[in-house]
């Protein structure tokens, strides 16, 4: 029996291990995959719809939205078995939060620059 428990225990410190590295790896992708801020910034047109149109190709999350919520799906499921200690629990949630603040501000950016476009086609028609 007590074989058993030591293989079980090593098993269950294996899995938390590999659980670790999987959050840590879905919040690198997650951080590699949003957009560059140079790239945001240097939007190049002749015209402002033009600028706008770039800009919001630029404010494409890509894949950091896949990869945040991967982190975030085995986040939660090591947290919940407990499997994590608390600094690398602390540490995550920033970083959690710090992402999804990101992406959050990403697509608010990106619905602006949308009804920007939009609001200055219209204006352009209507002069």
């Amino acid at each position: 029996m007590a074989q058993s428990t030591l293989e079980d225990d090593e098993l269950f410190d294996e899995a938390s291990d590999e659980m670790r590295e999987d959050v840590e790896e879905a919040l690198e992708e997650a951080r590699d995959a949003l957009p560059d801020a140079d790239d945001i910034l240097d939007a190049e047109s002749d015209n402002v719809i033009g600028v706008l149109n770039s800009l919001k190709t630029e404010l494409d999350a890509g894949d950091a939205e896949d990869a945040l919520r991967e982190a975030k799906k085995w986040f939660g499921i090591g947290r919940k078995a407990e499997v994590f200690d608390e600094e690398f629990v602390d540490e995550a949630e920033e970083e959690l939060e710090e992402l999804e603040e990101a992406l959050n501000a990403i697509a608010e950016a990106g619905e602006s620059a949308t009804e920007l476009t939009d609001s200055l086609a219209s204006l352009k028609s209507l002069l």
